[in-house]
């Protein structure tokens, strides 16, 4: 059986981390993904990429509709890996700090972190008030990790397409999903 990674996709900027993911999870043997793609994560991959909510869907082994609480994933019976949730809006981490889960993609989140399984969020928002802080404290405290996609400039990206499959590869290693592409830091002397 395949090793199930959920994927949400929400309201930030920086859908194209979630589809890196997408892509990426779809060319490693042994895993299969399930999409949770928001209406306001929706909007953001028309708008910064110019791709339709069937186009993302298509990139997904199985895909949700978000109010879909009844879905598989809504349940702890439902075994994955864990769930990356790539862009993580502000009122998703939220949700996801308060147990809120009124729809698929926090639900899913509120299973994985119940059922101890593997939950980051890649936080897209700045400057970041105090509400932002004390979420990513209690989301961390609950056993998520927070993963704010940062540029590793080390890497020496000469691209965006670069810089967001760096951020991707390094989520993707703490899934045990080791990419030989990835700049990895070898100190300053180089080894």
């Amino acid at each position: 059986m395949a090793k199930r990674m959920v994927i949400g996709i929400t309201g930030a900027t920086g859908a194209a981390y979630g589809l890196c993911l997408l892509r990426e999870l779809k060319k490693t043997k042994g895993w299969e993904t399930h999409l949770v793609l928001t209406d306001a994560g929706a909007l953001n991959v028309w708008h910064e990429l110019k791709l339709k909510r069937k186009d993302v869907e298509k990139l997904a082994h199985r895909a949700y509709h978000p109010k879909d609480v009844g879905a598989a994933i809504a349940s702890g019976s439902c075994l994955t890996e864990g769930m990356i949730i790539a862009p993580c809006s502000m009122k998703t981490l939220a949700a996801v700090a308060h147990a809120h889960a009124d729809d698929l993609v926090s639900r899913a989140a509120d299973v994985v972190l119940k059922e101890r399984r593997r939950l980051v969020l890649l936080p897209r928002e700045t400057p970041l008030n105090l509400a932002h802080i004390r979420n990513m404290a209690a989301v961390t405290e609950m056993g998520a990790i927070v993963f704010p996609p940062l540029p590793a400039f080390y890497a020496k990206p000469k691209s965006l397409e670069e810089m967001v499959a760096h951020s991707v590869a390094r989520v993707l290693d703490l899934f045990g999903i080791h990419s030989p592409k990835l700049a990895r830091w070898q100190g300053l002397d180089g080894g």
